[in-house]
């Protein structure tokens, strides 16, 4: 209670300074808010999240959602340790690297440059990163499906 008492103190106090918005960051992650969406932010703008599914899996995933978020896709390649995707959504430049770390879990890293360098638009970046889970969960459900009536269609031949 102590802690989160300070960080609200901490925010009211910096509300108007340059920092303002470090401060509101903090309180929401004190208590909960941020964190509750799964997603990891850094003060610099980028955006990560760890899926249990494989590179190349996460990578069809993030193509075929930034493709419904209509995101035209620039760069999409492969290096010895990421895979990198880049797109353009009006005036952002959105970069996506796919980090394995074991076979079937992936880290992914999204930062959403809006203009110049040093502003970074954090709400697309979780989009992305949120929508990609709902393409990830939505074709495990329909595998899943396939696979039920699969089972049920051996089980009525025999």
């Amino acid at each position: 209670m102590t802690r989160l008492l300070t960080i609200c103190i901490l925010a009211v106090s910096l509300q108007g300074c340059a920092v303002g918005g470090l401060g509101l960051m903090l309180a929401a992650t004190g208590t909960g808010l941020a964190a509750g969406a799964g997603v990891d932010h850094t003060l610099s703008g980028i955006t990560y999240k760890t899926f249990s599914v494989s590179r190349n899996q996460l990578r069809f995933a993030t193509l075929k959602t930034l493709h419904r978020m209509d995101m035209k896709v620039t760069t999409d390649k492969r290096t010895k340790a990421l895979h990198i995707i880049e797109a353009v959504a009006l005036d952002r430049i959105i970069e996506i690297e796919l980090e394995p770390l074991t076979r079937r879990t992936t880290r992914m890293r999204v930062v959403a440059n809006q203009g110049q360098i040093f502003f970074k638009d954090s709400a697309t970046a979780t989009e992305i990163i949120v929508q990609t889970a709902t393409t990830l969960d939505t074709q495990s459900a329909r595998q899943s499906s396939k696979r039920r009536k699969r089972k049920r269609s051996r089980s009525k031949k025999r």
